[in-house]
């Protein structure tokens, strides 16, 4: 690769990372050719953009984007990596787990970048999977502030209710339940 081309894949990558809120930077290195092939399909299934890049070139490209706010995931940048990119902060971290299954170790997640937050490690996978989307955490809000108005409304009709059920039942049980009433008082 010439230097000209070095560099404008440096500002092209600088772009991508600027406009990604959410990255993932995974190790493949046991690997296979087939294994690598399916994991980027099955990226690719799942709107996910993967790419391979030596390290030194993401380094560029995010200190291109700032000189601070990657730091701290530069020492993870060693050994083949592979970039994730994707809308959601959740479904690469998603996408690792149902890859392995349930005795794979590879790919293995180096760091993500989730937001301006950087995770490390591999032992992030769980926690990450667990993250809720801005939609998510929408719904549950609006769920709960609908949780007050809908219990007092039915508490509202609660009454209603049991007076048109009375009236309903006939003359004779509002009688009883009238007499009812009065031997109470008494």
């Amino acid at each position: 690769m010439t230097k000209a081309e070095k560099t404008a894949l440096i500002e092209d990558l600088a772009v991508k990372f600027e406009g990604a809120k959410f990255f993932y930077v995974t190790d493949f290195t046991s690997m296979t050719v087939s294994e690598t092939n399916d994991f980027r399909r099955k990226c690719f299934e799942n709107e996910i953009e993967m790419h391979v890049i030596k390290n030194t070139l993401i380094q560029k490209a995010l200190e291109r984007v700032s000189d601070t706010a990657y730091q701290g995931l530069y020492d993870d940048l060693v050994g083949p990596s592979a970039v994730l990119f994707s809308e959601t902060g959740k479904k690469p971290a998603e996408i690792l787990k149902e890859y392995r299954g349930k005795d794979g170790e590879i790919p293995r997640l180096k760091v993500a970048y989730i937001d301006s937050d950087i995770i490390k490690g591999d032992d992030q996978l769980e926690f990450l999977t667990k993250l809720k989307s801005k939609e998510d955490l929408i719904g549950e809000l609006v769920t709960l502030l609908q949780s007050p108005a809908k219990n007092l409304v039915t508490l509202l009709k609660g009454p209603e209710q049991k007076l048109i059920g009375l009236v309903k039942s006939g003359p004779d049980t509002m009688m009883a339940l009238l007499k009812g009433i009065e031997k109470k008082g008494n």
